[in-house]
């Protein structure tokens, strides 16, 4: 049941690229090669992670080119390095969206990105708590043990 729950958001968030990506390029904004998008998603991951590229995307890039180019241009390019939230604040609101779908893998990448950037651990665990909210104990009892492990390899 989990995994058909991940593939019906995958799919929806697919679905919604196409549509979100063209109202980006409207008459308010000038529209962009792909490449410049892929530049400007490759120097968000640069400033989130100590001037290192992502291991992540990296490895994606040799297998399923297509989808690390769509998560470099449009997911970062476009949409991360938006004006409107500073860097803190997307950061924990990646935290918190993430542990709350339960996808804890993802989650750890950003809260370490968040600790790259300044967010305190004390934070972090704030963001945490707030999923029992929304998403319930489970998911936040997961995000916290995602998290202390994260802690404590930076420790």
């Amino acid at each position: 049941m989990k995994t058909h729950r991940k593939i019906a958001v995958a799919l929806l968030l697919v679905a919604a690229l196409p549509a979100t990506a063209l109202s980006q390029t409207s008459s308010q904004t000038p529209s962009k090669t792909t490449e410049e998008r892929q530049q400007r998603g490759a120097e968000v991951i640069r400033s989130l992670n100590n001037g290192e590229t992502q291991p992540n995307l990296e490895r994606m890039r040799d297998e399923f080119p297509f989808l690390a180019e769509a998560a470099e241009a449009y997911a970062l390019g476009d949409v991360w390095a938006r004006e409107g939230l500073d860097n803190r604040t997307r950061q924990l609101a990646a935290v918190t969206a993430f542990a709350a779908l339960g996808e804890t893998g993802i989650m750890r990448v950003h809260a370490g990105y968040a600790l790259n950037i300044g967010v305190t651990e004390e934070e972090l665990k704030e963001a945490i708590y707030l999923v029992t909210v929304t998403s319930g104990f489970p998911r936040a009892i997961a995000a916290s043990q995602a998290l202390s492990e994260l802690f404590a390899e930076r420790r």
